[in-house]
């Protein structure tokens, strides 16, 4: 079972970000996840483009990128210059959703598209040419340490089907409330990409226990 893990910075330490960006990539994570809040979108404000371009120089997992805010137009072209491989933007965000996931895949850089819990697929209808990657929060966003929503697991296996009826080969990630009790279930529902935050950095035996313990649920019988 092949699934990506994302650790999400909004859960390390602030001050030693190059040092949880080196441990998560020491640990086998494939992307490495940063929330960019603006106080707008949700309450809170977290990382900017200096933080993105600083962290990209320790390490060498995938920059993966969720804009949480209004106009995330203005901060696509600085992304992609500051090393993000991924840049996500919230469906709700966004006026014209297709034109700004055209200017990611114009800045060089894969483009996905988040919907809040509360969000139906049909808002990927005439989107699904556009979309590299759909990320499905499982959570309200704005805030870490949040306790996963059920019905999201029921929102992923109808994503998964609705992509593959329509060949479309973007990823499914899933961001929130995600740990070693469910990951599993997510992984047989059709998500192939893991946000994972206080899981990962919040577990005893640090970095690299918390994702050991997500690739062994994974492989779980």
């Amino acid at each position: 079972m092949s699934v990506k893990l994302s650790p999400s910075l909004l859960s390390a330490d602030f001050a030693s970000l190059g040092a949880a960006a080196r441990a998560c990539a020491d640990a086998g994570a494939e992307y490495l996840h940063f929330d960019v809040m603006d106080g707008q979108f949700v309450p809170n404000l977290t990382f900017g483009v200096p933080v993105v371009e600083a962290v990209r120089w320790h390490t060498s997992a995938v920059l993966d990128v969720h804009l949480m805010m209004v106009q995330p137009e203005r901060l696509i072209e600085p992304l992609a210059a500051a090393g993000a491989g991924i840049i996500t933007v919230q469906v709700e965000a966004c006026t014209h959703a297709q034109r700004i996931l055209a200017q990611v895949r114009a800045a060089g850089v894969r483009a996905g598209l988040a919907l809040n819990p509360a969000t139906p697929l049909s808002s990927l209808e005439y989107l699904l040419d556009d979309v590299d990657l759909l990320l499905i929060m499982s959570v309200n966003p704005g805030f870490g340490g949040q306790s996963f929503i059920p019905s999201a697991l029921r929102k992923v296996h109808d994503a998964a089907t609705l992509l593959r009826k329509a060949g479309c080969r973007a990823e499914i990630e899933v961001d929130g409330g995600i740990g070693p009790s469910n990951v599993r279930a997510l992984a047989d529902a059709g998500c192939t990409v893991v946000v994972a935050g206080s899981s990962i950095f919040g577990h005893p035996q640090g970095v690299a226990g918390g994702v050991r313990a997500l690739r062994e649920a994974l492989i779980a019988s």
